[in-house]
């Protein structure tokens, strides 16, 4: 019995380590957006769009992915044939954007953690429904406010809403986008 005790005291602290080394995955930190970074979907450079932006790391990519919209970054993990491995998304910041033409180059939320304000008059900057990004409880409903549109967390974005081939940024305009090019008001942020 007392070589049982023995036999786990000094395997305990083995096993605690094991434990410990599963809680030390590092999460990437997000990257400063640069003139260098391409929509994934879109293929063209992610600075040359107005409006959030997103990137996503995974642990079987060996560089991070960027996307032109925040709704791109979400249909990324909605999409089955796009990876599953996912360590980090981060979307940008729009309560800490200078304004919607200008979103930041390092104003990052991780995308699980924020408040999306969708449905508003505002589209993305190839003309679609976007998802608008926020830290700030506030800041989300200060936007929302000005220009319509509700407020939900990550898990909460209908699957629709970012998947419908008539809103897909990239993809087809949505009819609003089509009649015309977006007015100033679509393009500034409160």
């Amino acid at each position: 019995m007392r070589r049982l005790a023995i036999a786990c005291a000094l395997l305990l602290p083995l096993a605690l380590a094991g434990c410990n080394e599963k809680q030390a995955v590092k999460i990437p930190p997000p990257h400063r957006m640069t003139a260098e970074d391409i929509g994934h979907y879109c293929g063209m450079n992610v600075l040359e769009h107005p409006g959030p932006k997103g990137h996503i790391f995974a642990t079987s990519l060996i560089q991070p992915v960027w996307f032109s919209s925040v709704r791109d970054t979400i249909a990324f993990t909605m999409l089955p044939d796009e990876p599953k491995d996912i360590q980090a998304i981060y979307v940008s910041d729009m309560g800490k954007a200078p304004n919607w033409d200008q979103p930041g180059a390092d104003n990052w939320v991780e995308a699980r953690k924020a408040l999306f304000v969708i449905e508003s008059r505002v589209k993305s900057g190839m003309g679609g429904d976007e998802a608008v990004p926020f830290s700030d409880r506030a800041a989300a409903e200060r936007f929302a406010g000005e220009n319509g549109g509700r407020i939900v967390g990550f898990d909460e974005v209908p699957r629709d809403y970012v998947l419908t081939s008539a809103n897909v940024t990239g993809g087809a305009a949505s009819d609003e986008a089509a009649e015309g090019p977006p007015g100033d008001r679509s393009r500034r942020m409160p």
